[in-house]
């Protein structure tokens, strides 16, 4: 009896999503699909393509190169995880940079750029079985998703999160750039016109301000039993 369900992970930048996501999938033998690595990728795509001029990001000349822009991801075993991949190259890291952070909001509000990834992440997750982390999944991408929940924290927490990871990563960047860099991505996140950032209505909420990756992790991993029970009870009745 296949019992899988769907988990729609939303919040903003910084709150742990990722790594809550990929514990949970990993825990679950779910496919983990990170789809803010997906804009970064398309970010990125558009810094090499030379379709950002000033600050500002070309919607027309964007979209005429994505068909030029294959976004996917291979499993390293050495590492034990997924890393994305663009045209071919593993940008895993690349994408992680504080310039590919201070587009992808842009790039995330052109249209054509969503209908292109939530059509691809809507397939990836057909089968069920899929734990998928970003900014409108619950609303937008898996709206029947069977868990939805949405992580929220002290922006003063997941700025010095943030800084942290990028330190660690040997980057170069000032916790100040950090904060700017979270005070836009909210606010563009938030307020564009397509697919904003907010909270399904059935989606649980998590603050994580004080809590650590462990309780949070049997936070939701308690969620998921429950509505696998849920799932397991319905194929059951369904079935006599």
């Amino acid at each position: 009896m296949n019992n899988k369900i769907n988990i729609a992970i939303d919040g903003y930048s910084s709150c742990g999503k990722s790594t809550m996501a990929k514990q949970v999938a990993k825990e679950l033998n779910y496919i983990y699909i990170d789809t803010g690595a997906m804009y970064r990728a398309v970010a990125l795509h558009a810094l090499q393509q030379g379709v950002i001029k000033d600050g500002e990001v070309d919607r027309e000349a964007l979209v005429k190169s994505l068909d030029n822009a294959y976004i996917s991801f291979r499993y390293n075993t050495d590492k034990q995880l997924s890393e994305t991949y663009l045209n071919g190259q593993n940008v895993e890291l690349e994408i992680r940079s504080l310039q590919v952070s201070s587009y992808v909001s842009q790039v995330s509000d052109v249209v054509e750029v969503r209908q292109k990834l939530v059509r691809l992440q809507q397939r990836m997750a057909e089968s069920r079985g899929v734990v998928m982390d970003g900014r409108d999944i619950g609303t937008v991408v898996l709206p029947d998703a069977e868990l939805k929940i949405f992580v929220t924290a002290d922006r003063k927490v997941r700025a010095q999160r943030r800084y942290d990871e990028l330190m660690a990563k040997g980057m170069s960047v000032t916790l100040e750039e950090v904060v700017n860099n979270l005070n836009m991505r909210d606010h563009l996140d938030s307020t564009r016109k397509t697919d904003p950032l907010r909270q399904a209505k059935d989606a649980v909420v998590l603050d994580n301000t004080n809590l650590t990756m462990e309780e949070q992790y049997a936070f939701v991993l308690n969620l998921v039993r429950k509505e696998q029970e849920k799932k397991t009870a319905e194929l059951t009745a369904a079935a006599e």
